[in-house]
Protein backbone atom coordinates (compact mmCIF):
# COMPACT_ATOMS: atom_id res chain seq x y z
CA UNK A 1 0.00 0.00 0.00
CA UNK A 2 1.31 3.53 -1.21
CA UNK A 3 0.34 5.51 1.94
CA UNK A 4 1.45 8.82 0.04
CA UNK A 5 -0.31 8.22 -3.39
CA UNK A 6 -3.20 7.66 -1.30
CA UNK A 7 -2.92 10.73 0.79
CA UNK A 8 -2.19 12.51 -2.68
CA UNK A 9 -5.65 10.88 -4.04
CA UNK A 10 -7.22 11.79 -1.01
CA UNK A 11 -6.37 15.40 -1.41
CA UNK A 12 -7.63 15.59 -5.00
CA UNK A 13 -10.79 14.03 -4.02
CA UNK A 14 -11.91 17.10 -1.08
CA UNK A 15 -10.11 20.06 -3.53
CA UNK A 16 -12.22 18.68 -6.49
CA UNK A 17 -15.38 18.64 -4.00
CA UNK A 18 -14.29 21.94 -1.93
CA UNK A 19 -13.77 19.91 1.01
CA UNK A 20 -10.68 21.42 2.09
CA UNK A 21 -11.71 23.84 4.73
CA UNK A 22 -13.40 21.06 6.63
CA UNK A 23 -10.74 18.67 6.54
CA UNK A 24 -8.98 20.00 9.96
CA UNK A 25 -7.61 17.84 12.45
CA UNK A 26 -9.86 18.34 14.77
CA UNK A 27 -13.11 17.21 12.31
CA UNK A 28 -10.93 14.19 10.79
CA UNK A 29 -10.34 12.91 14.66
CA UNK A 30 -14.63 13.42 15.24
CA UNK A 31 -14.75 11.88 11.32
CA UNK A 32 -12.54 8.82 12.30
CA UNK A 33 -14.31 8.10 15.29
CA UNK A 34 -18.19 7.89 13.92
CA UNK A 35 -16.41 5.58 11.44
CA UNK A 36 -14.92 3.34 13.72
CA UNK A 37 -18.30 3.23 15.97
CA UNK A 38 -20.02 2.50 12.79
CA UNK A 39 -17.34 -0.95 12.66
CA UNK A 40 -18.15 -1.51 16.20
CA UNK A 41 -21.66 -1.39 15.23
CA UNK A 42 -21.75 -4.36 13.35
CA UNK A 43 -20.11 -7.01 16.04
CA UNK A 44 -21.75 -5.17 19.02
CA UNK A 45 -24.24 -7.32 19.92
CA UNK A 46 -22.38 -10.98 18.71
CA UNK A 47 -21.13 -13.56 20.47
CA UNK A 48 -17.19 -13.76 20.11
CA UNK A 49 -18.31 -16.54 18.17
CA UNK A 50 -20.51 -15.14 16.17
CA UNK A 51 -17.48 -12.19 15.66
CA UNK A 52 -15.10 -14.67 14.17
CA UNK A 53 -17.38 -15.96 11.47
CA UNK A 54 -19.40 -12.85 11.32
CA UNK A 55 -17.57 -11.81 7.48
CA UNK A 56 -18.08 -15.20 6.23
CA UNK A 57 -21.31 -13.95 5.06
CA UNK A 58 -20.48 -11.40 1.98
CA UNK A 59 -22.85 -9.06 2.81
CA UNK A 60 -21.35 -8.94 6.21
CA UNK A 61 -17.93 -8.98 4.43
CA UNK A 62 -18.52 -6.04 2.24
CA UNK A 63 -20.29 -3.72 5.02
CA UNK A 64 -16.86 -4.42 7.57
CA UNK A 65 -14.17 -3.74 4.78
CA UNK A 66 -16.40 -0.51 3.81
CA UNK A 67 -16.26 -0.05 7.31
CA UNK A 68 -12.58 -0.29 7.93
CA UNK A 69 -11.87 1.40 5.06
CA UNK A 70 -13.85 4.51 6.16
CA UNK A 71 -11.21 4.28 9.19
CA UNK A 72 -8.17 4.10 6.97
CA UNK A 73 -9.00 6.86 4.60
CA UNK A 74 -9.92 9.39 7.55
CA UNK A 75 -6.35 8.14 9.45
CA UNK A 76 -4.69 8.64 6.60
CA UNK A 77 -6.45 12.23 6.29
CA UNK A 78 -5.61 13.17 9.26
CA UNK A 79 -1.67 12.04 9.48
CA UNK A 80 -1.79 14.03 6.48
CA UNK A 81 -2.94 17.44 8.16
CA UNK A 82 -1.28 16.52 11.26
CA UNK A 83 1.96 16.03 9.33
CA UNK A 84 2.51 12.67 10.68
CA UNK A 85 4.11 10.13 8.98
CA UNK A 86 2.58 6.85 9.56
CA UNK A 87 4.96 4.72 8.63
CA UNK A 88 7.56 5.88 10.66
CA UNK A 89 5.21 6.63 13.68
CA UNK A 90 4.26 2.53 13.46
CA UNK A 91 7.71 1.65 13.56
CA UNK A 92 8.27 3.90 16.19
CA UNK A 93 5.24 2.17 18.24
CA UNK A 94 6.16 -0.97 17.38
CA UNK A 95 9.75 -0.79 18.85
CA UNK A 96 7.96 0.85 21.97
CA UNK A 97 5.72 -1.82 22.45
CA UNK A 98 8.28 -4.18 21.99
CA UNK A 99 10.03 -2.92 25.10
CA UNK A 100 7.03 -2.71 27.34
CA UNK A 101 5.49 -6.03 26.23
CA UNK A 102 8.94 -8.15 25.94
CA UNK A 103 8.96 -11.88 25.14
CA UNK A 104 8.72 -13.84 28.53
Amino acid sequence: MDIAALQRELRAFAAARDWQPFHTPKNLAMALMVETAELQELFQWLTPEQSRTFTQDATAHERVGDEMADVLLYLLQLADHAGVDLEVAVRRKLAKNAVKHPVP
